[in-house]
């Protein structure tokens, strides 16, 4: 089992998270992946095909689509037709290729901020028109949909809604009456959707679970692109494996179709660890949450009593939302950057003020990082 506290060097390993601060005492919390090594079983895995020596082009390995459709029926209780699965080198690209699939030039996207980045350019680079709506907060600090901002924000040219379950940055694991609502307001506007749902494995609260919004019934399954993948749960989003699952058989041709002569197939180390992961990963997972809620009190626990600074209660993913506005400071990834810790700016997810931090790491850094952060306030 994986010894989470042990510190394993990053530095000079072509990291895109490490290298951002080479040479520099700056601790990186920013990009989205983990500083824990990949399940022994995934290791094990890579290094017996590594042995092989031949790496030519790849097909799916025999077996990986029946674990996937096993782990998503054990893990998301929504039970998969094997025809409906297609095989990603990224979820970003499935991102991109449902901007395209649905609707014509000039039709428009519609989605919620602060919001993964991706969401907020894919739309424009289809030739798409992006309407946001912005997320409200509670008094518990809960952010939610806003409902009645949505029914004003629809276009006559609305054709898709991006929605990213768990939601990140402020890490909501929406609730089934959220997303039966969400997905009655989609048949009633005739809106297809795209559901990011990479961080479905990663559910920090005990009494919550994953909820696909396509699996909540027939008909909203077949107004469905869900898009999945082993990347952020296991850590292995370098090695490129995901896939889309679409009900609809139209609409799967329509983004099969988009796929033609432009997306590369999975590469052969990419399925070997997926298959790995999902089928030998689930004992390393529980650990991993166990780990990782353990750092969300942390980081929740210490920023809430920071003057100036304002948490949000993260049930799902490793990513912890900061509103820094109450610092009085012109650009807060700046400032905290200055101080020896670089978050995500939060401009980058439509909330400028607020800053991402990524709490995926050793808690000893974790704790290095979080000091650097108080004193950088207490002296600002």
């Amino acid at each position: 089992m994986t010894d989470f506290d042990a510190v394993i060097d990053r530095r000079d390993t072509g990291s895109v998270k490490w290298d951002r601060y080479r040479d520099t005492d700056i601790i990186p919390l920013w990009v989205a992946d983990m500083d824990f090594p990949a399940p022994v079983a995934v290791l094990d895995a890579l290094q017996e095909r590594v042995r092989h020596g031949i790496f030519g082009y790849g097909n799916a390995p025999r077996g990986l689509l029946d674990t996937v459709i096993e782990y998503i029926a054990a893990s998301h209780h929504w039970v998969l037709r094997p025809e409906w699965v297609v095989w990603l080198p990224g979820l970003v690209t499935g991102i991109n290729l449902s901007c395209r699939a649905v609707g014509a030039l000039g039709d428009d996207v519609l989605t919620m901020t602060p919001v993964y980045p991706p969401f907020l350019s894919a739309p424009r680079l289809a030739g798409r028109g992006l309407v946001t709506v912005p997320l409200v907060q509670g008094r518990d600090g809960v952010f939610a949909l806003d409902w009645v901002a949505l029914e004003g924000a629809v276009t006559p040219v609305t054709r898709l809604l991006l929605l990213c379950n768990p939601h990140n940055p402020v890490g909501r694991a929406y609730a089934r009456t959220d997303l039966e609502r969400l997905g009655e307001f989609c048949a009633r506007h005739d809106l297809i959707i795209c559901a990011d749902e990479i961080h479905a494995g990663l559910i920090l609260d005990e009494d919550k679970t994953h909820v696909s919004i396509a699996s909540l019934s027939p008909e909203l399954a077949k107004r469905t692109i869900t898009l999945l993948a082993p990347s952020k749960t296991f850590n292995i989003p370098g090695l490129g494996f995901s896939f889309a699952v679409i009900p609809d058989a139209a609409l799967r041709t329509r983004f099969r179709a988009e796929m033609r002569g432009i997306v590369p197939d999975v590469n052969v180390l990419g399925y070997v660890a997926g298959l790995a992961a999902y089928r030998d990963g689930a004992a390393w997972q529980r650990a991993l949450i166990a780990y990782l809620r353990a750092n969300r009190d942390l980081v929740i626990n210490t920023l809430g009593a920071t003057p100036g600074l304002k948490t949000t209660p993260v049930e799902a993913t490793y990513l912890a939302w900061i509103d820094a506005r109450g610092l009085g400071v012109e650009n807060p990834q700046r400032f905290f950057e200055t101080a020896g810790v670089g978050l995500s700016d939060g401009t980058d997810f439509g909330a400028p003020g607020f800053v991402r931090l990524n709490f995926g790491c050793q808690r000893t850094l974790l704790e290095e990082a979080l000091a650097r952060i108080g004193r950088a306030v207490a002296g600002r």
